[in-house]
């Protein structure tokens, strides 16, 4: 089941929000503006409808706030050094939002854009177009991400593009999770497992050195399923107040890379994806802000897992290739499935 209702007009024009229903009763609420997951609403182990992630009630709040809660994210997720990549021999300098980096495609990137949206039965496709040279990157990029809810409550997010020259293209969805409700308190007690034996180090400023490094014996380490709080006071992750790190997956191709269980709700979430990375963010600069209905959220109090090429892979000739080049179809995938352990 699908339904649309339209919102009050925001900076970019008139969005919408657009539920899809599955025959479990586990909903997914849209909206046009930042192609933006608002809700996700699955029953727990009593069979308690319950919204696992965290959110605004309005569009306005969603152009007022910082944080990316649910949106879509590009035309590059995660961070560039310096604002600035060398392609085909040709300097190119982008638009610097976090000091002098980029992050999560400038000033402008998808979270800030009115989507057009076409829906299906069970699924919505968003479409929207960046020009040549827009936020610094070259290549007029034709972008459609598409979200379908299926009966065995799972979310899957297609994202496919074309690019008129080669440029960057790394997209994501900034999705924060609390298994447990959101508003209800932090996840650090929330059970975290992901299939990932590498990570990227990062420095002060969340740019990675350029190494690739092992899990094993560090708080890295999620091969096996632990609390995502049990090493989050560790001493690598001060500088960053919690988990901001890029997971470096195992295998190749579409594959399951992680697990995470709420420790109240027994909610589960499997996530599947054809990308080579993970972004584990805990949170840990969610300020004392105001969500959907009236919650309180603060640092902790969710997370995310987003799927990605590795944070500024275009400067970094030992991470795989985030160039999409002239006339390449993109197509990536992820999969949010969730269950519940009785």
């Amino acid at each position: 089941m699908l339904t649309i209702q339209k919102l009050p007009l925001c900076s970019k024009g008139a969005p919408v929000a657009i539920t899809l229903e599955n025959s479990n009763h586990m909903r997914v609420t849209l909206l046009s503006y930042g192609a933006t997951i608002q809700s996700i609403v699955v029953p727990d182990r009593n069979g308690v409808l319950t919204d696992v992630l965290l959110g605004y009630e309005t569009v306005k709040e969603y152009e007022e706030n910082d944080g990316y809660l649910g949106a879509c994210i590009g035309r590059n997720g995660n961070r560039i050094a310096g604002a600035a990549f060398t392609l085909n021999g040709q300097r190119f300098h982008l638009t610097a939002n976090e000091g002098k980096n980029q992050l999560h495609g400038g000033l402008c990137g998808f979270d800030k854009k009115l989507w057009n949206y076409n829906c299906r039965e069970n699924s919505v496709e968003f479409t929207t177009v960046l020009s040549d040279g827009e936020e610094g990157y070259p290549g007029r990029l034709d972008v459609s991400i598409t979200f379908t809810l299926t009966d065995d409550n799972a979310l899957h997010i297609d994202y496919r593009a074309v690019s008129s020259a080669d440029t960057v293209a790394n997209f994501t969805n900034h999705a924060y999770f609390n298994l447990n409700g959101q508003g209800s308190g932090d996840v650090l007690g929330h059970l975290l497992q992901l299939n990932a034996s590498a990570y990227t180090p990062a420095d002060a400023a969340t740019l990675p050195t350029g190494e690739i490094a092992p899990v094993d014996g560090t708080c890295m380490d999620f091969r096996t399923a632990k609390p995502i709080g049990r090493d989050i006071h560790d001493a690598a992750l001060a500088p960053f107040r919690g988990y901001d790190t890029n997971f470096c997956l195992d295998g190749k191709g579409f594959r399951k890379i992680g697990r995470a269980e709420g420790d109240k709700t027994g909610i589960v979430m499997e996530v599947e994806t054809t990308l080579e990375g993970v972004q584990l963010y805990t949170g840990n600069f969610i300020s004392d802000r105001v969500g959907k209905n009236g919650a309180r959220y603060a640092s902790y109090g969710g997370f995310c897992l987003e799927t990605q090429h590795y944070p500024d892979a275009v400067n970094q000739p030992a991470f795989p290739s985030p160039v999409l080049h002239q006339g390449e179809p993109l197509h990536e995938t992820t999969i949010y499935r969730f269950c519940v352990r009785k």
